[in-house]
């Protein structure tokens, strides 16, 4: 995945059309935020990069360099629209399933290096909101439906 133009998060602050302009605006947001997350500390380790990697190729199945993590991570996007900004606008446009695959990628993340900072978690919170998720699920629970 090349990170070059980011299309669909700039075209997205519109809104999504169909499934596949959906797909493509959660593997831009997971990318995004991902890598926005191994600054979070404001140290960018190595462990947290190549955790960004694992989870997109498991995730969404591409592979994105180490150079292209950290181009995400200081994106000028977020000079103009800060990521809570832009998570709370384009994240209502993804399934409920994808925002909380962010959240548990995120722990991951945050764990590559064997500690956790507060700054991480003001990090989590923040998007957590952001993606306006309850906290039932951001730790994945949910109710049976009943016919």
């Amino acid at each position: 995945m090349s990170i070059r133009n980011l299309t669909h998060i700039k075209k997205f602050f519109g809104r999504a059309e169909n499934p596949e302009e959906k797909r493509e605006l959660y593997k831009e947001m997971l990318l995004m935020t991902l890598s926005r997350a191994t600054r979070a500390d404001l140290v960018t380790n190595d462990s947290e990069v190549a955790t960004v990697q694992r989870i997109l190729l498991d995730t969404i199945g591409e592979e994105v360099s180490s150079k292209d993590v950290r181009i995400a991570a200081s994106s000028e996007l977020f000079e103009t629209a800060p990521i809570d900004k832009y998570l709370a606008r384009v994240g209502q446009q993804i399934e409920t399933s994808q925002r909380q695959s962010i959240i548990k990628a995120l722990v991951e993340v945050f764990g590559a290096d064997g500690r956790v900072t507060s700054s991480e978690i003001d990090f989590f919170n923040m998007v957590v909101d952001a993606l306006k998720l309850t906290p039932a699920q951001t730790v994945g629970l949910f109710a049976e439906k009943t016919s």
